[in-house]
């Protein structure tokens, strides 16, 4: 598997983690940015935290300082979301039809339909299929994106033997998608 993001994808990445792990605290960026001897303003942290300025090394160990966030957690999480930006993910479909999250329930058509195509139960499914994808099914594509990647065949799993029988579904009524 190839571990090679690009710099667009770990900036934008970063700053998601720092915006999400800033939300949580219930800070605005007035007050993360107070928080910073630096000096930084407002617009600066927003560009941080929308990917389209990198943030240096050492103003992300401030910002993490200042949210109390290990920088090396930070920075694993975002490698992890860039790769899901940049790869195909290998969506195991019974992990998808076994999961019952209300907000994703209308992924199961989805995978059913995919069932009957794939030998194995498993499909890959490009960045671009997943944006296309959230838009059919009314979703916002961050939260797709991760939910699939929830659901990755493991590395160390082998496609071939684990899930070389298909299941038996039937088909749903009504359209049926011809990709992912």
């Amino acid at each position: 598997m190839s571990t090679h993001v690009t710099n667009e994808a770990l900036s934008t990445a970063i700053g998601r983690e720092l915006r999400m792990v800033r939300e949580e605290k219930g800070w605005s960026r007035a007050e993360l940015v107070s928080r910073l001897r630096s000096g930084i303003g407002e617009r600066t942290l927003l560009s941080y935290e929308h990917g389209t300025r990198a943030v240096i090394m050492v103003r992300l160990i401030e910002i993490c300082a200042a949210l109390s966030v290990d920088p090396t957690e930070i920075l694993d999480k975002a490698h992890k979301r860039a790769l899901r930006a940049t790869r195909d993910l290998h969506v195991d479909l019974r992990q998808v039809l076994d999961d019952d999250t209300p907000m994703f329930q209308s992924m199961h058509r989805w995978a059913r339909n995919k069932l009957n195509e794939s030998l194995d139960g498993v499909v890959d499914v490009t960045p671009l299929s997943i944006r296309e994808l959230a838009m059919a099914a009314g979703l916002p594509h961050n939260k797709l994106a991760d939910y699939l990647a929830r659901h990755v065949l493991d590395v160390d799993d082998c496609r071939c033997s684990q899930h070389s029988t298909p299941r038996e579904e039937p088909r749903m009524p009504g359209p049926h998608p011809r990709s992912e």
